[in-house]
């Protein structure tokens, strides 16, 4: 099995095959968006789909390993260019933000927050994301609720962190993040909620916290509860779904705080 054959057996969309480096492409049920990812070296790689996979799964060729003099040479290059990317996106995002005013958004006003102000340039709600206290880039949120991040930006280990001084808790999404702070107000009770933006990336966040509490969301993939249960013994999952946000609109502001109340 080639591994064309092998990606596309697992849902991925592969128009050009580029080597050694980590490659971002459509798939077959989000063609619309680089919802996976491979890395290939002509003999060995590992391929994931976001939407169905909670670790990457790996290939390795039937083919004699012919040694190519080549391939170093190139990925040294391949993280050189990445590196100036990211570099790129992080600088990208800092202009965005010192460019972009504090107002309203519709985006804020659907999740039930309409009083609320965030980052808005070009009509896109601007979230920064950090790796620690570095700003690597930055998610974009349109009125429709289209999110994307820029181009060549680090997002593996990045977050939004909400801090009032208290428990780490993890969160995927801003607008559940944002509910699960008004909750804990409304129970008296200190947060530090770390937006990650992805239920994979909840995984990479949370190893470096000890048993946070992990608000997940509980789509019909899965792939938030998995990644709970890899991070933590505290978890809340609300009916599938739902995240909080959604919990949060359905039941109120003080029926949601009381879900999480024993968890605390």
């Amino acid at each position: 099995m080639t591994f064309e054959q092998f990606a596309e057996m697992h849902g991925l969309i592969i128009r050009s095959l580029v080597l050694d480096r980590w490659m971002r492409v459509p798939t077959i049920d989000h063609p619309k968006k680089a919802n996976g990812a491979y890395i290939f070296d002509g003999r060995m790689g590992a391929l994931i789909n976001f939407a169905v996979h909670d670790k990457h799964i790996p290939y390795k060729s039937d083919e004699a390993y012919r040694p190519d003099p080549e391939a170093k040479a190139r990925r040294e290059k391949a993280d050189k260019e990445r590196r100036a990317r990211q570099e790129r996106a992080a600088h990208r995002a800092a202009w965005i933000l010192n460019s972009a005013p504090k107002a309203t958004h519709p985006y804020l006003a659907k999740k039930g927050f309409p009083e609320l102000e965030g980052y808005v340039w070009e009509g896109s709600l601007v979230l920064p994301m950090r790796v620690g206290d570095k700003l690597v880039g930055c998610q974009l949120i349109a009125a429709d609720g289209t999110k994307r991040f820029l181009a060549g930006q680090l997002t593996k280990g990045a977050s939004l962190v909400i801090d009032n001084k208290g428990q780490d808790i993890l969160v995927e999404g801003f607008a559940t993040g944002l509910s699960v702070r008004r909750a804990l107000k409304h129970a008296r009770q200190r947060y530090r909620i770390h937006v990650c933006f992805s239920a994979q990336n909840m995984v990479e966040i949370g190893q470096r916290l000890r048993n946070p509490l992990v608000v997940a969301d509980h789509d019909a993939s899965g792939a938030g509860q998995r990644a709970a249960k890899k991070v933590s013994s505290r978890i809340w999952l609300g009916q599938l779904g739902e995240d909080f946000n959604d919990a949060e609109a359905r039941l109120g502001t003080e029926a949601a705080a009381a879900l999480l109340r024993p968890l605390l």
